[in-house]
């Protein structure tokens, strides 16, 4: 078995190596998108933007929904992990 692993460590090296590389920058990806506090931000500037008047009322019900999910996600995100 120590054999085999030594004879194929120059091609099973570096794809466990970029499989740690993938699953590290999933794991960053999956904390920033469900992460409640970003989110709260967003709608914090989504409705800063509405009302300087950056944004239309359809723009900002759109937006604002889509956020409102993705929080909903988030919650149910953090229960599955825990």
């Amino acid at each position: 078995m120590g054999l085999l692993k030594l004879l194929t460590f120059p091609v099973s090296g570096p794809v466990a190596g970029g499989r740690w590389v993938l699953q590290t920058l999933l794991d960053e990806a999956h904390r920033r998108y469900y992460d409640p506090a970003a989110i709260r931000q967003e709608m914090a500037d989504l409705e800063a933007r509405h009302r300087s008047g950056g944004i239309s009322d359809d723009e900002f019900d759109r937006a604002e929904e889509a956020l409102l999910e993705r929080l909903l996600e988030s919650r149910q995100f953090t229960r599955e992990r825990e």
